[in-house]
């Protein structure tokens, strides 16, 4: 063929290979490529992988600008999470990965760390790649991304929380409900002078406080001084050097509500340096269900939370909306779940 003439070490083109280079190559229509890599769903796998090897063995790279202009889509999809490195978001980057790789989407991610200056950053350089939707987490951002993303147009769904307008397309579950649920669980269990721990300060932490705090004045328990809330990053350690200052503060804490796991693991261990036994001096409950949580000791009682699911449903109902789909809802409830285990 041809084509062998222009390859260089390893059959790799010294220049541009393009859509009809691989056509030649796999010995099929120029359509017909294009569909075993875009819509690789209306072709046979025999074809499509026929396609696929001869993508590995030229070295095709998409041209996605030339894609999105002939078909006015980009088939990218920019994902905005404030952790890359937090299991919380790692699971909804899987769910939203098994979503989309279907449609043959393509993943901008942009790591914000909890920060509204980094996610308008990353919102506007994703803009500039004319991405068909944009995955959002939470519910609560900047004007700057607001007007940012009015402006655009592209379709929105949000992750992780339930905002107040029914209008807006969001996958989650009420961080308020889930914060009122445990605490109640630990009053219903007889604790009375519970505690608040929350670092990291984004809007979900502040709604799980929230639920603390309605569950706790609902009850005629509540005393501020029993909440201990800073803005640093939640770690293990945080955790305890967290529960020391809510023992000085608060010596006759009887419960203690972290706002997520590892805060909860750091208590844990705190009480167990100091002798503390957990949860007969002191119960403690986290946030998230993280694996360790069914293996610490004692186990940690916890609210699981449906990540993989509100990645998943979030990219699908995305999709939907992209491809003009009626939606049964703009917005899915998924709810959690509360894990009652040793600690508390």
């Amino acid at each position: 063929m041809e084509l062998k003439k222009q390859l260089g070490p390893k059959g790799r083109s010294r220049g541009r290979v393009t859509l009809a280079d691989v056509a030649q190559h796999a010995g099929v229509a120029l359509m017909t490529a294009s569909r075993a890599l875009s819509k690789p769903g209306l072709v046979s796998d025999a074809l499509r992988l026929r396609v696929l090897a001869s993508v590995e063995a030229l070295g095709y790279v998409p041209n996605l600008a030339a894609r999105s202009l002939a078909s006015s889509r980009s088939n990218v999809i920019s994902v905005l999470i404030p952790s890359i490195s937090n299991a919380v978001f790692t699971d909804t980057l899987a769910g939203i990965q098994e979503a989309l790789d279907a449609g043959g989407y393509q993943l901008l991610i942009g790591n914000t760390r909890y920060s509204d200056a980094e996610e308008a950053k990353f919102l506007r350089i994703h803009l500039q790649s004319n991405p068909d939707g944009v995955l959002l987490t939470g519910v609560k951002q900047s004007k700057e991304v607001r007007d940012m993303l009015q402006v655009s147009g592209v379709p929105v769904v949000s992750l992780m929380d339930i905002p107040d307008d029914p209008e807006w397309p969001a996958v989650g579950f009420s961080q308020h409900a889930a914060g009122f649920a445990i605490t109640q669980h630990l009053i219903k269990k007889g604790y009375r002078r519970i505690g608040f721990i929350g670092a990291q300060l984004d809007d979900r932490t502040l709604k799980r406080a929230e639920g603390f705090r309605h569950a706790m004045q609902q009850a005629g328990l509540h005393d501020p001084r029993r909440e201990l809330l800073v803005p640093d990053p939640s770690t293990v350690a945080l955790g305890a050097e967290l529960l020391g200052r809510m023992l000085a503060i608060a010596p006759d804490c009887d419960a203690i509500f972290c706002c997520n796991d590892d805060l909860a693991y750091g208590a844990i261990y705190q009480c167990q340096r100091r002798g503390i036994a957990v949860p007969d001096q002191l119960a403690v409950c986290g946030f998230n269900d993280l694996p360790l949580s069914a293996w610490m000791n004692p186990t940690v009682t916890t609210i699981a939370t449906p990540r993989y699911r509100i990645g998943f449903e979030a990219a699908k109902l995305l999709r939907q909306i992209i491809e003009g789909e009626v939606v049964p809802a703009k917005q899915i409830d998924l709810g959690f779940t509360l894990m009652a285990r040793e600690s508390a």
